[in-house]
């Protein structure tokens, strides 16, 4: 795993994440993060508790969802391994002895960024379960007393899951309009600043590349003031990597993006300072739009 992967939060933007996907119940449903379980470090990644037993979660990551449902993920550098599953399936059943709540209450969840083959594999002939992938990139696994249920996001449905299907570092262009311009339009950028900052650091090459195409209703200056310093000062180096390159094809795309950043309305200063373009030429481009 490199360094810059490891610098990179991805827990908590998964854990906003899974609130987003399950926004209309969030008064019916309790979100817990990195649930410690002993007084050592025994933590379960998220778990999701129904406030009242009678709701019915009608969402395809959440239809074997009981009472206490815990989820453990996986960043899209690692997986999920026979031994991660038994660790999890161990901390289920630590939770009930830990919380004194019936095994037939709880349902199990992994989610990861891959197809689990190699796991899926082993619960189909070890253990003899049936898997069925009940909806794109969500694979149901019966035959335990607890609902199991196995989710490759980069499968899921754009439509049906944005936010975990574009937690990912291998997002395009397109694909970052997208998730902002459904940011914008819920208004939800300070309850997913973590989120934000995952996709943009990951992802800054095509972050700069949504921005050229110039009708995201969200833009990365109105990310940075989000996110912060960090992922303003990286995207900004990138900008600057592409704005002064020596080829006429890299001047091309520095002149490309100040003039959209000046059509989503940054100053001429912050035009300046993020394209890499003096600040005389940016003013060219905001007087007559023409180099």
């Amino acid at each position: 795993m490199s360094a810059e992967a490891e610098r990179i939060a991805w827990h908590p933007a998964f854990f906003e994440a899974i609130q987003m996907e399950l926004e209309e119940y969030r008064h019916d449903l309790e979100f817990i993060s990195e649930n410690q379980l002993t007084a050592e470090p025994l933590r379960i990644d998220v778990v999701i508790i129904k406030k009242s037993k009678d709701i019915s979660v009608k969402k395809n990551i959440a239809a074997i969802f009981r009472n206490v449902n815990i989820i453990e993920y996986k960043s899209p550098e690692d997986y999920v391994s026979v031994k991660d599953f038994y660790l999890v399936y161990g901390y289920a059943c630590l939770y009930t002895a830990l919380n004194e709540a019936g095994i037939s209450d709880l349902t199990l969840t992994f989610v990861e960024s891959r197809y689990p083959r190699t796991l899926l594999a082993h619960l189909q002939t070890e253990r003899g379960y049936r898997v069925e992938e009940r909806w794109p990139g969500v694979y149901i696994v019966e035959g335990d007393i607890l609902p199991i249920q196995i989710i490759n996001n980069r499968s899921l449905s754009g439509e049906e899951n944005i936010w975990l299907k574009d937690l990912d570092n291998r997002l395009e262009a397109a694909e970052i309009r997208r998730v902002t311009t459904e940011i914008a339009r819920q208004g939800k950028v300070a309850r997913i600043r973590a989120y934000i900052d995952v996709i943009t650091r990951a992802n800054k090459e095509r972050m700069l590349e949504a921005l050229k195409m110039g009708d995201t209703s969200l833009t990365l200056d109105e990310i940075f003031e989000e996110v912060g310093l960090v992922a303003k000062w990286e995207a900004r180096g990138e900008a600057r990597g592409e704005a002064r390159g020596e080829a006429r094809g890299e001047e091309k795309k520095a002149i490309e993006i100040a003039e959209n950043m000046l059509r989503n309305g940054f100053s001429v200063e912050q035009t300046a300072e993020l394209s890499g373009l003096d600040i005389a030429r940016v003013k060219a481009l905001s007087g007559s739009g023409e180099a």
